[in-house]
């Protein structure tokens, strides 16, 4: 136990196992996270175009390297931060893993949370997806975001954190 750490904060310290198994995302999302890169990559690709007309070099070059790159970043990108990205929820605590280069793994205890948001872009409700946002006390990664939910999922999320925070209160 670190000194000045209560007793209180150890255990949920110690309850933390990194090897927990967590849950991945909906398999939608996936599918967002291409279709958010080919919403970027068409203008950069027009650009390119547009540069290679001008360029006094072998005509596509420019536009044939941006498009290799871009399709490198719709195809494999997206699936690797859907397989970095997960969650474990137990009974007092939300845990959220994310990150390729820089991973982070956030515990959020329920006891914390301020505020919950449940939000859903067009392109989310296509998918029939949400993005859960726990609002913290405190003002360091204040918000926790996990998106990539089912809806139903997300909303039956928030109302068992919504119920585990009333019943703490009383």
């Amino acid at each position: 136990m670190r000194i000045g750490m209560t007793d209180q904060e150890a255990d949920f310290i110690a309850a933390i196992q990194p090897g927990d198994a967590l849950t991945q995302l909906h398999p939608n999302h996936e599918k967002a996270m291409r279709v958010q890169g080919i919403g970027f990559a068409i203008p950069v690709l027009i650009a390119a175009a547009v540069a290679d007309w001008f360029a006094p070099i072998f005509p596509g070059a420019i536009f044939l390297v941006v498009l290799g790159i871009a399709m490198i970043l719709i195809l494999r990108l997206p699936h690797r931060r859907f397989a970095a990205r997960g969650f474990a929820m137990s009974d007092d605590r939300l845990r959220v893993v994310r990150g390729l280069l820089f991973r982070s793994d956030t515990v959020v205890p329920f006891g914390r949370v301020q505020h919950i948001d449940v939000d859903r872009g067009p392109l989310e409700r296509y998918y029939d997806l949400s993005t859960l946002t726990l609002h913290t006390a405190g003002s360091h990664n204040a918000s926790v975001h996990l998106p990539g939910l089912n809806h139903d999922d997300a909303l039956a999320m928030r109302e068992t954190i919504r119920a585990h925070i009333k019943r703490e209160s009383l």
